[in-house]
């Protein structure tokens, strides 16, 4: 399902696409075929892009250079990887690719390295202890894939490295700490990621807010990764994990809380070295920039529903299932929405600033009656009921400068706001793939009108 980043809807009528069309190649495909997939890739040491093809005849890996044309190809059967699903990537110091197939119900792993000197493969095949394990997460990093594993039995989680042809397994215990939810009793680690599934941020990228305001979030750094727990109220428990030496370091921000009225909602955001968090209730928004290192506040805003919320760059959006959003005409409007919602904000650095984007989620149930009728004292009585799920949020957007000073500068679109808008406005692209390269974006997409694979480069900024 596409998703519509919210600060689209601000720019919708204004925004010229600012694209390129990088490339282009002939693909043959049914495009109501299943087993379709399409992905882009970076050899973070060469920068090559990669574009690996699946159909349901073979199997396709497109080879770019850095400046991004097109200097070899390689085609292979799906011999190995039938009825398999493309988890990732990983390249080795040779520079060729690796891909990693999962079966049906994830018991099992190709590893298929391809060599493009003599257009052959190598396989191996991983059997992943799903019995004993449930995947948490998959992602690139350094060049590697790595799979996040939580022990069924034990308050454990187990990172599968998987580079060069070999992999790792190493298991982190968590039965030393505590966990709470928001009413303050205590919840096992197995209870939270089934309440809160773990969510991981993209590094270096934009995150839209609902992805943003999940509880629990996974940050991945060079051989490191931090988890933040938003379960609590009060607040967020961080955890510091280093990769070579398995060293866990627990941290623990409260959360700034006002005299009068305790948050109904709450979370954070790790950037570069802070942690944001923010907290809600119906009087009140509290923002609070911290240092991860020292844990003292750089920056505390206090904002009542009486004031106006001076650091914002955008008006106060409502909105309701993906339609354009509305204007709140005040701070107390906003906070109306906003108290009972999931809140979260995301933030994004780009050369010139900091973009924060801060609000809420939540889904409204809307029930329709099903039939019905009267009785004999003429009251209407209804034989059943359908429910339909309905996405609301509200936001603004903020843009500070390096020494986190509010601005006064009109937000321009983002790279990757004219990717999700161009998307949204073509209906007969599939299979997009987006990718991070440089300073910019690149969509990859099958175009089923002209029947091939399209690479588009998106910029930031206006034209």
């Amino acid at each position: 399902m596409r998703k519509i980043f919210l600060f689209l809807a601000v720019i919708y009528n204004s925004v010229l696409f600012s694209q390129t069309i990088l490339n282009t190649y002939p693909l043959n495909l049914n495009k109501n075929s299943k087993s379709n997939q399409i992905l882009n890739a970076k050899n973070e040491l060469t920068n090559e892009v990669f574009t690996f093809v699946v159909t349901d005849e073979n199997f396709t890996i497109l080879r770019y250079n850095s400046a991004l044309f097109l200097t070899d190809q390689f085609n292979n059967s799906l011999e190995y990887v039938k009825n398999r699903t493309l988890l990732g990537y990983s390249f080795s110091e040779d520079g060729n690719p690796t891909l990693y197939w999962s079966s049906q119900y994830g018991e099992s792993i190709m590893i298929i390295k391809y060599y493009f000197e003599n257009k052959t493969s190598k396989a191996l095949k991983f059997q992943f202890p799903n019995t004993s394990q449930t995947i948490r997460a998959e992602y690139q990093n350094d060049n590697s894939f790595i799979i996040l594993a939580e022990d069924i039995a034990e308050p454990t989680l187990i990172f599968y490295v998987f580079k060069n042809g070999n992999v790792e397994q190493k298991g982190i215990d968590f039965s030393p700490f505590t966990f709470q939810d928001k009413k303050g009793q205590s919840k096992s680690l197995k209870q939270i990621l089934r309440e809160n599934p773990i969510e991981k941020m993209e590094a270096g990228e934009y995150n839209p807010l609902f992805k943003a305001a999940s509880k629990t979030k996974m940050y991945t750094l060079k051989n490191r990764v931090i988890l933040t727990f938003d379960n609590s109220l009060k607040k967020t428990q961080l955890f510091d994990i280093d990769l070579v030496t398995l060293e866990v370091k627990e941290k623990n921000f409260t959360q700034s809380i006002s005299p009068k009225q305790p948050p109904t909602t709450s979370n954070s955001f790790y950037h570069e070295s802070k942690l944001f968090q923010i907290n809600a209730n119906q009087n009140e928004l509290l923002f609070t920039v911290k240092d991860f290192d020292s844990e003292q506040i750089l920056k505390n805003i206090t904002v009542s529903k009486n004031d106006t919320i001076h650091f914002k760059n955008s008006p106060l959006f409502l909105q309701k299932d993906n339609s354009k959003p509305k204007e709140l005409k005040n701070t107390s409007k906003f906070l109306e929405h906003l108290w009972s919602s999931n809140i979260g904000l995301s933030v994004f650095k780009n050369k010139k600033n900091i973009f924060i984007t801060a609000g809420g989620i939540k889904e409204r149930v809307v029930y329709m009656a099903d039939g019905g009728g009267f009785d004999e004292l003429n009251n209407y009585y209804s034989e059943s009921y359908e429910h339909s799920v309905s996405p609301e949020s509200v936001f603004f957007e903020s843009i500070w400068n390096k020494k986190l000073e509010s601005t006064t500068q009109v937000q321009e679109p983002l790279g990757i706001d004219k990717v999700y808008l161009f998307m949204d406005a073509h209906k007969k692209i599939i299979l997009e793939s987006i990718l991070k390269f440089k300073d910019y974006y690149i969509l990859g997409y099958f175009d089923t009108a002209a029947k091939q694979y399209t690479m588009r480069k998106f910029t930031d900024g206006y034209n």
